[in-house]
C-alpha cells in the first residue's frame, strides 16, 4: 500500500479556509489592479505635461504615485505573502503544481515586479529633480514592468481554469500551460477593467487638486480611461465565457446566486455613472464620496467577481487535473503524473493520507464519527464548511438533513460516480462514506445509537457471501 503525497488539511472553524484565501486576495487584486491602472493614466498624463507643456499635471503624478506607496505597494507587500501563505496551507497541491509547471515563469515577474516597485519609488521622488524627458522614460519603463507582471500572472491564472486543449497533458510543456485557450481573453478584459480601477481609486486625489483647470483635465482623463475600459472589459467578458470549460458555464448557469449577474451588471452601471459624473462637473467631487466609490467597487465588484472566478473553476483548482480537495484526478503523462481516484477507491483515503491518526486508519463503531469528521475535513473542507455562515455551508447544502443513510446514499450516488459537474468526484470504501454520512448528520443534530454496528458493511459483507 502506498501511502499518498497529501499534505495536511488546513481548516478554518466558522469561515472555512476558502474564505481567509479570497479577503485577502480580493484586498490584493484591488491594490495590484489599482497601480496597473494608475500606471498608464501616469504615462498618458506626462506624455500630454511634455508635450504641451504642461508642468503643472505632474503634481497629480506625484501624488498619486504617494497614494500608490501606502495603498498598492504597502497593503500589496502584506495581502501578496497572505496569498502566498493562505494558499501555500490551503490548497498545497495546487500551489505545487503552478510552481512545477511556472517556476521560470514566475522567476520572471519577480523581475519586472523588482523594476515595477523600483520604478513607482524612482517615479515619486525624482518629480522635478531630473530632466522631463529622463523623468518620462521611466514612467514609461514603471508602466510596462506593471503591465508584465499582470500578463505572467494572468498566464498562471489562467492555467488554473485549464489548459483548453490535450496537448499539455501529454507533453507537460510551459508554454502550452502559459498559452493556454483562456489567457488573451482575461489578458485583455483585465487589462481594460484595470483602466477602470485606476481611474475610480485615482478620482480620490484628483478631488484634492486645488488648481480647477489641471483638476477638470484630469478628472475628464480619468472619466474617459474609465468608461472606455468597461467598454471594452464588457465586450472582452464576452470572449472570455467563450474560453471556459463546459463545467464553468455549468456553475454559472445554476451554482451561482440569483443576484450575482444583476449585481455585476448594477456596479458596473454605477461606475459609468459615477466617470460621467466626474467627466460632467468635476468641480463637484470630494474625496469622501470617492473613497465610498472606491470601497463599493471592492466590496460589490471585485469581491463577487473573484468569488465568481475561483468558482467556475470547480472542482478543479489548476489545470483540470488536481481536484480542490488535492486529489490527482487523471493522469499527465508529461509531467510523470498518476490519477490517484482508484488508489483511494481500492484502500480508502483513510488508509492512504500520512496525516491521518493511525487510530483513524479503520473505521469503527467506537470511532465513526471522528473518521467521518476525518474523512470530511479531507475531501470537503477545502471548498465547504461545516457550519452556518460559513462559505458554501454542509449543513444548508443538505438540507440540514439528520438522516446519515439519506446523505451516504447522495455520498455513493452523485458524489462517488463524478455525476456533479462542479464538484469532485469522491473516492472511497463503504465504511468511510458510511462515517462521513454519519459525521454530517451530526452537524443538523443527530446523534448515533451507541448500540449501532455498521450496518452497510455488514449488508455488502452478505451480499458478497
Amino acid at each position: 500500500m502506498d501511502i499518498l503525497g497529501l499534505y495536511p488539511t488546513w481548516y478554518v472553524p466558522g469561515i472555512g479556509s476558502a474564505w481567509v484565501v479570497g479577503i485577502v486576495a480580493t484586498i490584493h487584486v484591488l491594490a495590484s489592479h489599482t497601480s496597473i491602472g494608475a500606471s498608464w493614466f501616469f504615462a498618458y498624463l506626462e506624455t500630454k505635461a511634455y508635450r504641451e507643456d504642461r508642468p503643472e499635471l505632474l503634481d497629480y503624478i506625484r501624488r498619486y504615485g504617494m497614494f500608490l506607496l501606502v495603498f498598492s505597494y504597502i497593503i500589496g507587500s502584506i495581502t501578496g505573502p497572505g496569498i502566498w501563505f493562505s494558499t501555500t496551507v490551503a490548497s498545497p497541491r495546487g500551489i505545487s503544481g503552478l510552481i512545477h509547471n511556472f517556476v521560470w515563469v514566475w522567476a520572471a515577474e519577480w523581475v519586472y515586479f523588482t523594476i515595477e516597485v523600483i520604478g513607482v519609488y524612482a517615479l515619486v521622488y525624482t518629480i522635478g529633480r531630473v530632466d522631463r524627458k529622463t523623468h518620462l522614460k521611466l514612467t514609461w519603463a514603471f508602466a510596462l514592468a506593471s503591465w508584465a507582471t499582470m500578463m505572467i500572472i494572468v498566464g498562471i491564472l489562467s492555467f488554473m481554469m485549464w489548459p483548453g486543449n490535450e496537448d499539455w497533458y501529454a507533453n507537460g510543456s510551459s508554454l502550452d500551460a502559459f498559452y493556454n485557450l483562456n489567457f488573451f481573453a482575461q489578458l485583455f478584459m483585465r487589462t481594460s477593467l484595470m483602466l477602470a480601477t485606476g481611474a475610480i481609486l485615482g478620482s480620490i486625489v484628483a478631488a484634492r487638486m486645488e488648481d480647477s483647470a489641471v483638476k477638470r483635465t484630469i478628472m475628464r482623463t480619468l472619466a474617459v480611461g474609465g468608461v472606455l475600459g468597461i467598454a471594452l472589459g464588457a465586450l472582452f467578458f464576452q470572449w472570455y465565457l467563450a474560453t471556459l470549460p463546459d463545467n464553468a458555464h455549468t456553475v454559472l448557469e445554476h451554482r451561482l446566486p440569483d443576484y450575482f449577474g444583476p449585481a455585476i451588471v448594477g456596479i458596473l452601471a454605477a461606475s459609468v455613472a459615477y466617470l460621467v459624473f466626474i467627466f460632467a462637473r468635476p468641480h463637484r467631487l470630494r474625496a469622501g464620496f470617492a473613497a465610498v466609490m472606491a470601497v463599493i467597487v471592492l466590496v460589490a465588484g471585485l469581491w463577487p467577481e473573484e468569488r465568481a472566478r475561483e468558482s467556475i473553476r470547480k472542482p478543479y483548482v489548476a489545470g483540470q487535473y488536481i481536484y480542490s480537495n488535492q486529489l490527482i484526478a487523471r493522469d499527465v503523462p508529461g509531467k510523470g503524473i498518476h490519477g490517484e481516484l482508484a488508489a483511494v477507491d481500492a484502500e480508502g483515503i483513510l488508509a492512504l493520507h500520512p496525516f491521518v491518526p493511525d487510530e483513524l486508519r479503520t473505521v469503527t463503531e467506537a470511532n465513526k464519527v471522528r473518521a467521518g469528521r476525518m474523512v470530511g475535513l479531507v475531501m470537503c473542507s477545502n471548498c465547504h464548511s461545516f457550519e452556518e455562515g460559513g462559505l458554501r455551508p454542509l449543513p444548508e447544502l443538505l438540507h440540514h438533513s439528520d438522516e446519515p443513510e439519506m446523505i451516504q446514499a447522495f455520498v455513493e450516488g452523485a458524489l462517488a460516480t463524478g455525476s456533479v459537474d462542479y464538484m469532485p468526484r469522491i473516492p472511497g470504501i463503504d465504511a468511510e462514506r458510511e462515517a462521513l454520512g454519519t459525521y454530517l448528520a451530526t452537524l443538523s443534530g443527530y446523534r448515533p445509537d451507541p448500540g449501532e454496528t455498521l450496518a452497510h458493511n455488514a449488508r455488502n459483507a452478505q451480499v458478497s457471501e
